[in-house]
């Protein structure tokens, strides 16, 4: 790649990332060596200065990180609120009532149960506070398990998840408790 490519894949992985990256984790994406990372680096910072970008390079340390410039604050927090405080989806509601009745759960688990990608979903119910990670599962991958907050309980006017109201019975659980 030359010089303008290797800049525009380095602006693309900060952009992407969204969180300080160590510069050797950039270079080994660039295949170049640190030195040269970093010269890219700078000088995609002063590409950013010179156009007036909304957007400036932050060296923290040996890591780097794509941000706002302070001066657009207010218009992208007020973006960022409208985002904050719009109604929940059909789709949130019933990932949300996954995560509440079987908590904690795993990505993986919303979506065997609703038969859809949920990734989306469960990024914005974490944004809103109503859903929190809780860990991790010691299993291949380690993927991340969920669970609710007490901005839940608050949302629901509810001050345990044992208040929820029970499940509804399917035919298959009703013929089971006949059988025992």
């Amino acid at each position: 790649m030359d010089a303008k490519n290797v800049q525009a894949a380095a602006e693309a992985i900060l952009f992407a990332s969204g969180d300080p990256l160590p510069v050797k984790r950039i270079a080994e994406a660039l295949s170049c060596s640190l030195e040269e990372t970093v010269q890219t680096l700078e000088a995609l910072s002063v590409s950013l200065d010179e156009r007036g970008s909304g957007i400036c390079l932050k060296r923290l340390g040996d890591r780097y990180q794509s941000c706002t410039r302070a001066e657009y604050a207010e218009e992208v927090k007020a973006v960022l609120e409208s985002k904050r405080n719009t109604p929940l989806s059909q789709a949130a509601f019933e990932v949300l009532a996954v995560i509440a009745y079987n908590q904690p759960v795993t990505k993986a688990f919303i979506e065997q149960v609703r038969g859809v990608d949920c990734s989306g979903v469960v990024t914005t119910l974490c944004q809103k506070g109503l859903v929190e990670e809780r860990g991790r599962l010691d299993l291949p991958g380690k993927p991340i398990v969920y669970g609710t907050t007490p901005a839940f309980l608050r949302c629901f006017c509810i001050s345990s998840l044992d208040e929820l109201p029970p499940l509804p019975q399917t035919d298959a659980d009703a013929a089971e408790k006949e059988q025992n």
